[in-house]
Parts: structure tokens; sequence; C-alpha cells
């Protein structure tokens, strides 16, 4: 049976445990408040010890577990770093429940866990598992999740090995699996990688126009992406809209714009209309080859060809003025924007902030993420990453404080990443009150501390000789179970990431 994407025809499913005999119930929340739901639940899994004491815990909570509820609980799971095996622990009781079935996305999660922590025996044990059970549960999007989880931190060789693995757990593996391993290594390793791994695989499969899109798109040399638009044509594979995007785009940012204007004549020619998406890459790379004004002309010439910029063409060219230093040219654009009733994004604000941040400008900064707030868009991780560095290289507790409170109500940014350089500034200063408050803000969001963050503040106590307050957070980390060694994507990203990588 090839590997399929799973429609799920059930109705949703609850169980309430009792030690006797686990039964399958009615369809009826037990109670209207999810969130209150989700909390316990989560704090049950951390807190017990065994199987036998989850199950009491889970038995004298009164609360019916749902798909929906198991769903959201992983996704806390996920996002806050929580003990993988302890999370497992649960995962195998619900799915050991006579008449449960987990759905695709609580799969898939689990699977993202463990991989994260690089579980990945108990992983592959979760799929034999899920097959005897429940095999319409694996999906095309579940071996991406293994193969990124396993690319993550494993050679090519072992990825690929993965994928052959995976033939256990579906007896075939078609074109879209083979589809699926090319993204991952395209997202993982190198487009070099992937191209290798095509070659050497391609004559067991039947390569496609979705399988030659993945391997267009990501190359900084024209020169590979060229090959495989011959090859899909030689295949008798005819380009789509992506394809040709995905060639100029690569033109683009290779700084070859004569030849994206040549692939875009081409396109017409075969009766391919260009899109946004097409304009916002050259738009783009106008601006990489330094003529910015130009750019915006094609931002208002658009329109004459059946297409409206939209907000990722606006910010294309607004970078473009970032990156000359006109800041007055990117605010016009943005007004614009504003005007034709298309909203900034976290992305347009970032292109100034970057710009602030260098010039170590904290006053504009500021005033920027009112404005931003003023509008109702909430700060990404990056964004806030700029303000709290900033707050930290001038000392700006309150400034700090205040983005801080903002993240805490509204929900939005990296507790994690930002809590770390929030933590630096204020041990730095010895404003311990302040650190022990945001330590537990966070903690009550279910996310946990670094372990740098808490040996500095413990530090810090024990100066103080606050050892009640000391216990109280130790006791508090000791809910996330056992440290885990976290990636952070782009942590470093004021150093390493160039403005031209952020417009979009």
């Amino acid at each position: 049976m090839a590997l399929r994407i799973f429609q799920q025809k059930s109705l949703l499913r609850y169980a309430h445990f009792s030690l006797s005999h686990p039964r399958f119930l009615s369809f009826e929340p037990s109670s209207s408040n999810k969130d209150v739901d989700i909390d316990k639940i989560y704090r049950i899994i951390n807190d017990s010890s065994s199987t036998q004491n989850l199950k009491e815990s889970l038995n004298s909570s009164g609360i019916s577990i749902s798909n929906e509820l198991i769903d959201s609980v992983l996704k806390r799971v996920r996002f806050s770093h929580s003990n993988p095996l302890q999370a497992l622990e649960f995962f195998n009781l619900m799915a050991r429940t006579k008449g449960f079935y987990h759905t695709q996305f609580s799969l898939d999660t689990m699977l993202y866990i463990l991989g994260r922590t690089r579980k990945f025996e108990q992983m592959w044990e979760v799929l034999i598992d899920t097959k005897r059970k429940d095999r319409d549960l694996i999906s095309h999007r579940t071996l991406q999740v293994v193969l990124g989880r396993i690319a993550k931190v494993c050679s090519v060789r072992q990825t690929v090995d993965g994928f052959k693995r995976f033939k256990r757990i579906a007896p075939e593996l078609d074109t879209s699996c083979f589809n699926a391993l090319l993204r991952v290594l395209c997202q993982e390793k190198t487009m070099v990688d992937a191209r290798n791994v095509y070659h050497s695989l391609k004559n067991q499969f039947k390569p496609n126009l979705y399988t030659f899109n993945i391997l267009l798109s990501g190359w900084k040399s024209s020169e590979d992406a060229e090959a495989f638009f011959e090859e899909m044509k030689d295949l008798g594979v005819k380009p789509d809209i992506v394809s040709y995007n995905s060639l100029i785009d690569v033109f683009c940012k290779s700084g070859e714009t004569k030849k994206a204007y040549q692939m875009l004549d081409e396109m017409q020619k075969q009766e391919v209309s260009p899109d946004v998406i097409t304009y916002t890459s050259l738009i783009g790379g106008l601006g990489l080859a330094g003529q910015p004004d130009k750019a915006r002309e094609l931002l208002s010439e658009m329109k004459e060809y059946g297409c409206y910029p939209d907000v990722a063409a606006y910010n294309a060219a607004i970078r473009n003025f970032c990156i000359a230093k006109r800041l007055g040219n990117a605010y016009e654009l943005m007004n614009e924007m504003v005007g034709k009733g298309l909203s900034p994004n976290p992305t347009t604000y970032n292109l100034l902030f970057r710009v602030y941040y260098w010039s170590n400008d904290l006053k504009s900064s500021w005033s920027l993420y009112q404005q931003m707030k003023a509008a109702g868009c909430l700060p990404n991780t990056q964004s806030c990453m700029f303000l709290i560095r900033l707050c930290k290289r001038q000392e700006m507790v309150e400034m700090a404080l205040e983005l801080w409170n903002d993240m805490v109500e509204k929900g939005f940014g990296s507790f994690i990443l930002v809590s770390d350089v929030l933590f630096d500034l204020l041990c730095d200063l010895g404003k311990l009150v302040e650190a022990e408050r945001c330590f537990l803000q966070m903690v009550e969001k279910g996310q946990k501390p670094s372990n740098v963050s808490f040996k500095r503040i413990k530090v810090l106590m024990e100066l103080a000789n606050r050892h009640e307050n000391l216990k109280t957070l130790s006791d508090k980390m000791a809910v996330f179970g056992p440290s885990q060694k976290i990636r952070r994507p782009n942590e470093n990203f004021d150093d390493a990431t160039t403005l031209r990588s952020i417009a979009r």
C-alpha cells in the first residue's frame, strides 16, 4: 500500500481513565475552559514519576481527554522543550487505551519532540506501534518530520538510510516520498547534497514537476539551477510558474538581472503569466544591483501587467532603500502601502529595526516599536531580539521590562531567546527582584528558562541569602525534567544575518 495522506473520518474521541479499565466516553468535553485543562494535563505529565503515577493523576483530574486536547498538550510540550520521555509515556498511555486513536497531528508532533532530542530509537518504536494500530495516520508529512529530525543532527547518508528504513513502515515509497526526502535535504543540508541524492536515486522513482521545483529553489549559483531546468524539459516535464519563479529568483540573487529578464520573456512566450512573486524577485534583484529607484518604478508598473504589489513586494522595495541607507524613501513606501490598504508586517518593521540596531539608535527603535504596537502588528522574535539587545547594550532596564511584559501579556516572541538577554541585563545590574519575577512569569507560561540564566540568578540569590526564593525557583526548574540541549536557530542573527536575508 502506497504511503498516503490520511483524512480523518471519525468524530473526535474522548477517553477517561479508570485504574481498573479505561473506557470510551461521550463526545462532551468535561471542562468549558480548554486552556485550564491543557495546563493541568501538561503539569501532570511533567510531575509524574511513573506510568502508574501518570494514570492515577489523570484519573483523579476528572478531565475527559480528547484528540483536540492531546494535540494542544503535545504542542505545548514541543514549544516549551519539556522532557520528551514523559511526554512519550503520556502518548503511549493514550495509544493503549481501548477505542482511542491519536490524530495525525499528535503523531507528527510526538515524533518531532523525540527527534529533536535525538531519541531516534523511541521515534521508530512509535512508528512501528502506529503501523500496527492505525497505519493511515502515517503520511508524507510524517516521513518529512522523521527525516527532518534525522538530517538536523546526522549525516546525509544516515538520512538516506532513514528514508530506506521507512520501507518497513510503508511498503511502497513513491515519488511523493522521494520528494519529501529531497525537500528535507534542501532545508537541513545543502543543495549539493540534494542534487547528489537525486542523481543516485532518480532511477528508482519517476521525477515529476514537484521534484524539479524542489531542486530549482535555493541555489546560490545559477549553473546548477539551469542544469535542472534543462533536465526537466528533456524529460518532458513542462515548467510551471513555480519553476520559472525559482529560476528568476536564482538569477536575481546571483546578480544576473539580465538573465532574469530573459527568463521573464521566455515564460511569457510559453504563455505562463508572471505573478507578484515574479516581480518581487525582480525588485529584489534590482536592489542588489544597486538600482533601488528602478526597483521602485517596477513596483509601480506591476499593475499595468495585471499584478498588484502585496506586502512582500513592498518589503523587497523597502529593503532596497534600507540597504542604501535611504530611510526617508523606505518610510515613504511604508506609508504608500498603508494608503493602498496593505498592513506592514513584522518583516517590514524588522528591516528598519536592523538599520537602527547597527547604528545603536535605541530611541528610534523604541519609537518604531510604539508605532508597531499602535498599528496592531505584533512583533516577532527577530523584532524582540533587536530591541532587547539594544536595551542591554544601553542598560535600559525599564524599556526591557516593558517589552517583556508586552510579550507575557500578548504572547509574541520567543521567551527562551529574549529571556537569556534580559536575565543577563538584570543580573549585570543586580536587579534580582525583577529577574525572579520574570523567571516566574516565564515558568507560568510553560517556558523553561535556560540553565545558564538559572545559574546566574542562583549565584546572586546565594550571595543575597535568599535561600527560600532559590528553592522555589529550583523546584520550578525541576518540573521541566533533566535539561536537554536545545538548538536555537538564528540565535546570533545580529552578527550573521544580512539585511538582504530578512526581506521576505
